[in-house]
């Protein structure tokens, strides 16, 4: 962060990584544009303690670098209080910096990488067209293209308090992502370069001068607004660009001249505004105004994409004549409004396309402003109006007209309809249970509690969206802590309630959540007597036999570990797959995941490749959360890349040959299976079961300050205190462990169940043949390169239970040893380059950020005057912000 070319690399910690000269450039440029922005903000004293600070911390990364270690521990302790703010303040900013740094040299890269290689020539897990190519060399093109044709890729964001970062922090970090890739298109020394650096100086000097930590906790309408500018930015052109690229590959060069192969695949879906489990802030209002808010966007957006592709359309007449039908369409929009049409035809003499689509740009406008003479009653009125100038087109000769722009048009109509994403409701069973109880007992307009009002009013809320936007703007229902088939009969019983008619009654599709490891092995003869009731077989033969059924990542880790459940949602998807294709039923297997390794997360691409046979089939829907919204969609190129991914690894999940050998690598390795769960559970339960141990966990972990953050509307607990966790949801009991530098939620158990295996060639040639253990294995090697032990063991120590602690780090120290056998690695994450470099050049700043941490964390445990008592906590949830940036993943 000096001025000294940040300087020597970062000293030894740019140096010693392979850094790319581009990458190791635009790192040096924001370190020493912060550094100097400190000096002026802060004089030379703060610069030379963040500089002396950062020189300390890089050192303790040295074979021998305990005492450097101590020292840095010396100097964070010998901090004013107003000094140990600043520091942390700056090398959060760093963290913010050299992450816009990588992410910008990430689409450096892949633009460097398409400009050399055709998109069949990546790799299959990479590219749509490779991932055709290698399916068609199993079963055939045409029936590679058919399951293409039938492809389903569905990310459903969601608003878990994952995203630490506040909105004038993104917004400042955009603004300077956009300098550093102006900086590629300047000649070195022009005075347009230095015009760019003084720019970057004002807008990081902006970033510092931000405070980091929001005032208020977002609202659910934030968290709706904050996902509306992904879309504006990224989902509305990304989606069909991916189509179009994919297009141009199989067409060739016939490409634009003929119709296209590809049909939309992505649809999204969000909870945000939906989901109201344990989250007393998501009301009916909340859900109706969360739809109007998505389908204003989406409208807005369609209406100006139809303008600017009518107003193209400047084909004349005579050389392109308008078919009979594209007459009958006009005569139709004359009848609509001769004012508009007149308008239109006098600015469109004799461009009959240009002006029946400028028509329809009005009639979206229409829509969005609720003009019930114009407006489109729905998206599919719409979608007909523009076959119909598309058909007329092409019959005048001028397919090109006919397939570029407008049928853009067309794939983002077919994509996002009116409503944008569709909106899907998610309450506890408990809580449907006890309204029912309720009405019993009352009746339906007896004094109900607010809860059971509430819930009531929900299903109306569903019903009036489903009348402005249409069926599928919100229809699923998900029914968290499904343990029963009544828990998914509750959600029609009370729907029948207030819609005793079934013709008037809203479509609903229930969705049963199975989350905790007992739900699990319950699933399947939950799901057979689902089928026995009535609301579900009128739905199955209405909608062709289609059926979803949602896993829960997060909370079957909490419930027995990672090890087991990464095995139980095996086993589950299996039996799951098996009960659906015996009833003849279209299965989606929905994946609650989150971003952190303890919730699920990791490379999505590589997780589908490791799926039971038969259980994507096609088919992959995801809940992409918190920060991996940013981190995935933020930046259009990045987008595009993930959803290919996940597009191309569900297309060839279903190729005969994986299929084949996932399913005999699970029979091969269901001994190693059986051994893995049961060592992997025993440990996690010493330790989880252990007698006080969720006090401990409150003590050696921030997770009562995490709480103060306002990260999210939603509260971190369900209600319980830090004395129970069977109510403490996934994402603080994960965040808490990675702030502790101890990453637990994400190996905890794996060493002892290989030691229980045992033998070593049997794990590596499990490593080797078994993609679900590969994927294991790697997982953990990299939730294992974010921790620290010697960090990890002065949290642990705060809890004053030696016993706890040194279980944690026995266990710790066991996992990395059985790893690194495995992998035949030297180190962790030594065979991954990049993800290596990544972050290993993180640790020694994320090192110092969690020693002022811990500073704060220890004088609060230890007790201190109350007056200290805030500028302590202040310190604690700026360096967990700063942290969270660091390690790039928080829930």
């Amino acid at each position: 962060m000096s001025t000294d070319n940040t300087q020597q690399d970062v000293r030894r910690g740019l140096a010693r990584h392979d850094v790319p000269e581009a990458l190791r450039t635009d790192v040096r440029l924001l370190g020493g544009l912060l550094g100097k922005v400190l000096r002026e903000a802060g004089g030379e004293e703060l610069l030379a303690d963040v500089e002396r600070l950062r020189e300390l911390a890089i050192g303790a990364h040295d074979p021998n670098g305990a005492e450097a270690f101590a020292q840095a521990e010396a100097l964070v302790e010998s901090f004013s209080a107003e000094r140990a703010e600043q520091v942390a303040r700056a090398f959060t900013c760093y963290f913010h910096l050299a992450n816009l740094a990588e992410e910008y040299h990430r689409v450096r890269i892949l633009r460097e990488r398409e400009s050399v290689l055709a998109p069949h020539e990546l790799a299959p897990d990479d590219s749509l067209p490779a991932a055709v190519v290698e399916l068609a060399k199993e079963i055939g093109l045409d029936a590679a293209i058919e399951r293409l044709q039938a492809l389903e890729f569905r990310p459903v964001v969601t608003a878990h308090p994952t995203e630490a970062r506040r909105r004038a922090v993104a917004n400042a970090i955009r603004r300077i992502s956009e300098l550093i890739v102006e900086r590629d298109s300047l000649h070195v020394g022009g005075t347009s370069l230095a015009e760019n650096e003084r720019r970057l100086l004002a807008e990081i000097d902006a970033l510092w001068r931000t405070s980091p930590l929001r005032a208020t906790k977002p609202t659910v309408l934030d968290e709706v607004r904050t996902v509306m500018a992904v879309f504006d930015a990224t989902f509305f052109t990304v989606f069909p660009s991916v189509y179009r690229r994919l297009d141009d590959w199989l067409q060739s060069d016939l490409a634009g001249v003929k119709a296209p192969v590809v049909r939309p695949f992505v649809r999204l879906g969000s909870w945000i505004g939906g989901d109201r489990d344990g989250n007393p802030n998501v009301t009916a209002d909340i859900t109706r105004t969360a739809a109007v808010i998505a389908s204003e966007h989406v409208l807005s957006a369609l209406e100006a994409a139809a303008r600017a592709t009518g107003s193209a359309l400047t084909h004349d007449g005579f050389g392109t004549p308008a078919s009979a039908e594209l007459l009958g369409l006009w005569q139709r929009q004359r009848g609509l409004s001769e004012q508009i049409t007149a308008r239109i035809a006098a600015d469109s003499p004799n461009e009959p396309h240009r002006r029946a689509l400028l028509v329809v740009a009005e009639r979206i406008a229409a829509t969005r402003r609720r003009d019930a003479d114009l407006a489109y009653p729905t998206a599919d009125q719409l979608e007909a109006d523009l076959f119909v100038v598309q058909r007329s087109l092409i019959a005048a000769g001028a397919p090109r007209g006919a397939w570029g722009d407008l049928q853009q048009l067309i794939w983002q109509v077919q994509t996002f309809g009116f409503h944008l994403a569709e909106l899907e409701v998610r309450q506890h069973s408990q809580v449907h249970a006890a309204a029912l109880a309720e009405i019993a007992a009352a009746g339906l307009d007896g004094e109900l509690s607010a809860q059971t009002a509430e819930v009531l009013d929900t299903f109306r809320a569903i019903s009036s969206i489903q009348r402005r936007h249409g069926v599928e703007a919100a229809r699923r229902y998900i029914v968290s802590f499904t343990q029963k088939p009544e828990h998914i009969a509750a959600v029609y019983e009370l729907a029948a309630l207030l819609f005793p008619d079934v013709d008037q009654a809203p479509v609903i599709d229930v969705v049963p959540l199975f989350e905790t490891a007992a739900d699990l092995e319950a699933s399947v003869d939950i799901l057979e007597a689902m089928l026995e009731l009535e609301p579900v077989r009128r739905r199955l033969e209405s909608n062709g036999r289609r059926i979803e059924v949602m896993l829960g990542y997060s909370d079957s880790s909490k419930d027995v570990g990672p090890v087991a459940a990464t095995l139980a949602l095996d086993v589950a998807q299996s039996r799951i797959t098996g009960w659906a294709r015996g009833h003849g039923l279209s299965l989606t297997l929905f994946h609650g995941r989150g971003g952190a390794l303890g919730r699920g997360g990791g490379p999505a691409n590589r997780a589908l490749l490791a799926q039971p046979p038969g259980s994507v089939d096609g088919r992959f829907k995801l809940t992409e959360q918190g920060e991996v919204i940013f981190a995935r969609y933020g930046d259009p190129v990045i987008a595009a890349r993930h959803i290919e991914q996940v597009a191309a690894a569900t297309l060839l999940a279903g190729s005969p040959s994986l299929e084949r050998s996932n399913a005999a690598a699970t029979e091969r390795f269901a001994g190693l299976a059986g051994v893995l769960d049961a060592a992997s559970r025993a440990r996690f339960f010493e330790l989880v079961r252990a007698d006080g141990f969720p006090h401990w966990f409150g003590e050696v972990t921030p997770l009562e300050e995490i709480g103060l953050l306002p990260l999210g509307s939603r509260p971190a607990r369900r209600g319980l205190s830090v004395e129970s966790l069977d109510d403490l949801r996934a994402i603080p009991w994960v965040f808490s462990w990675s702030q502790a530098r101890t990453n637990l939620a994400g190996w905890f158990g794996l060493g002892s169940a290989l030691e229980a295996a045992g033998d070593l060639a049997e794990l590596q040639a499990a490593y080797a043949d078994w993609p679900l253990f590969a994927t294991l294995i790697d997982n953990v090697e990299m939730s294992l390169a974010k921790t620290d032990e010697r960090i990890a063991s002065r949290y642990l120590a705060l809890g004053d239970r030696a016993d706890l602690a040194e279980l944690v780090l026995a266990e710790m120290r066991l996992t990395r040893q059985w790893v690194l056998a495995i992998t035949a690695s030297n180190g962790v994450l030594s065979r991954r380059r990049v993800l290596g470099r990544a972050v290993q050049l993180r640790s020694p700043y994320i090192d110092a950020l969690s020693l002022l941490q811990l500073r704060a964390l220890k004088r609060l445990r230890a007790g201190v005057d109350p007056d200290e008592v805030e500028g302590l906590r202040r310190l604690l949830l700026l360096s967990v912000n700063g942290v969270a940036a660091g390690l790039q993943n928080t829930g």
